[in-house]
């Protein structure tokens, strides 16, 4: 079994960053952390954001990861940590994203939640080569948002065929 050997705990929720970062805390969920991170995602926009206009989404999608890319940039530079399991905000951005792109369903929803699991676990082309070659918070972030848009134009084009 492996350890955990990351330096980020649920008593440092108390930080505005970590909070926000590890998206209220799921990021302390195990196992799998990045899996709740989309999960508790997936509900959010479910229940919560799946019903605003696709600008509306757009913007939001924008905003939360304009703005977690840059607490995430100072987080790490500031405590010298990495891409920490714990840290899921990537894992939310990225799947808010895909969903932009699909139908209201429960079906695209769990297909979109699927996929974009798979590539940002797998890391397939594109996505594996700025997940190596991007450091810092807008490696943190770049990845996943990149699995996103894969996930959620292939989610589209199967929508668009049924």
């Amino acid at each position: 079994m492996a350890t955990n050997t990351s330096r980020l705990s649920p008593r440092q929720l108390a930080h505005p960053e970590v909070l926000w970062l590890t998206f209220f805390g799921v990021g302390f969920l195990r196992p799998a952390p990045g899996t709740w991170g989309s999960v508790a995602a997936l509900g959010v926009w479910w229940w919560g954001l799946s019903h605003l206009s696709m600008l509306m989404q757009a913007v939001l999608v924008m905003v939360y990861s304009v703005f977690s890319w840059w607490v995430c940039a100072r987080y790490l530079q500031r405590s010298g940590l990495h891409d920490e399991p714990q840290i899921v905000a990537d894992e939310v951005a990225g799947l808010w994203l895909a969903l932009l792109f699909v139908p209201v369903a429960w079906w695209s929803a769990l297909l979109t939640f699927g996929l974009f699991r798979t590539f940002d676990i797998v890391k397939p082309s594109l996505i594996g080569w700025v997940d190596r070659n991007t450091k810092g918070g807008l490696g943190v972030m770049a990845d996943d948002l990149l699995a996103g848009l894969a996930a959620g134009a292939l989610v589209a084009i199967v929508a668009l065929s049924v």
